[in-house]
């Protein structure tokens, strides 16, 4: 499909009030494989609506329904410039088959979890593999007391990397990996940010910022690899599934009767979360007879580590089906001794 072609489905979907920068994000999301970068999806964008500044192109699109004339900034009482962002959700676009994976704290993943999980889904044929959050441990960045023994966050990195791959040849997932952010893989960039406050002044810390985890992943596993990086807190929308990782939620989501349930008193729609290592399931039916469903998913970790031997954790994996109208369906399964139940 081409360029302009997408920029026009986004806009019919989501329609002309939508900020041109924020729907060229969200479909850079979409399609991380077909545009460069955000500002080649925004001039997809801007070819359609008329701005791309040649007068040919603007009295084609004045003959479009997406055309819409340049507007100026408004700023009509001078305010100094903001560095307020946009909280702009990544969006995967149906119909797809999303294998989603939660909590995997490489390098102390569970080989017999992930392998179960790995031949479940791949007899379901997904054609795209979600990471949920907590790919890495980062154990030695933690704030707590460390083991020295344990493995450094170059060995860590190392590991991951070719875990990432292990999972992609395993699933061949047609529309590649989403990398979602998890509060442990944050743990890499807290703690240069907490190093780099030290070295302020120095003329190379630009340099320096371009050290993220996202910039490392993409250079050790090859920039042709598909994978969208999802970071910042940001949720994935799925049709009408928030894809979430849980510890967006800054008061937590515990709840006296189950994960899921405390996730629907935050999210009040239809979510799925990991972070709490647990398979758990709610559903509500509100005053307009719309049936709410949420989800937590179980890890893909060890069960039993140092810091909390004694828990009510369980592995699992989901499978979410999303069809072409965003109605998504969530198969949330545990697995027990290596097997799906």
């Amino acid at each position: 499909m081409a360029k302009s072609e997408i920029a026009r489905s986004f806009r019919d979907k989501y329609g002309m009030e939508i900020p041109t920068k924020k729907l060229a994000r969200m479909m850079k999301e979409a399609h991380p494989l077909l545009f460069l970068n955000v500002e080649d999806a925004r001039s997809a964008l801007r070819y359609i609506e008329g701005k791309s500044g040649s007068a040919s192109v603007k009295k084609i699109a004045k003959k479009q329904k997406y055309y819409m004339e340049a507007p100026r900034p408004y700023n009509p009482y001078s305010l100094p410039p903001s560095e307020e962002k946009e909280y702009v959700p990544h969006v995967i676009e149906g119909p797809q088959r999303i294998a989603a994976l939660f909590d995997i704290h490489c390098p102390y993943h569970s080989i017999e979890a992930l392998t179960a999980a790995l031949e479940w889904l791949k007899a379901q044929e997904p054609t795209i593999v979600v990471i949920g959050g907590d790919f890495f441990d980062f154990y030695g960045l933690s704030r707590f007391l460390k083991d020295p023994d344990k493995r450094s966050p170059a060995e860590e990195i190392r590991t991951g990397i070719e875990l990432l791959k292990a999972i992609y040849v395993a699933l061949k997932p047609k529309n590649g990996l989403v990398f979602k952010m998890g509060n442990h893989d944050e743990r890499f960039e807290h703690f240069l940010w907490q190093k780099m406050g030290e070295m302020a002044g120095l003329q190379d810390l630009e340099e320096l910022k371009e050290i993220t985890l996202e910039n490392i992943l993409r250079k050790r596993l090859g920039y042709d690899f598909p994978l969208a990086f999802v970071g910042d807190k940001r949720i994935i929308k799925a049709g009408n599934l928030n894809i979430t990782h849980g510890h967006e939620f800054p008061s937590g989501i515990s709840s006296p009767v189950n994960i899921a349930r405390g996730l629907y008193l935050r999210a009040k729609a239809n979510t799925i979360c990991g972070h709490h290592h647990k398979t758990s399931g709610h559903s509500e039916t509100n005053i307009n007879d719309e049936m709410i469903v949420t989800h937590s998913i179980g890890c893909l970790c060890e069960l039993n580590p140092l810091y909390m031997p004694i828990n009510s954790w369980n592995h699992g994996v989901a499978l979410i089906e999303l069809p072409e109208d965003g109605q998504a369906y969530v198969h949330n399964k545990r697995i027990k001794n290596g097997r799906i139940v």
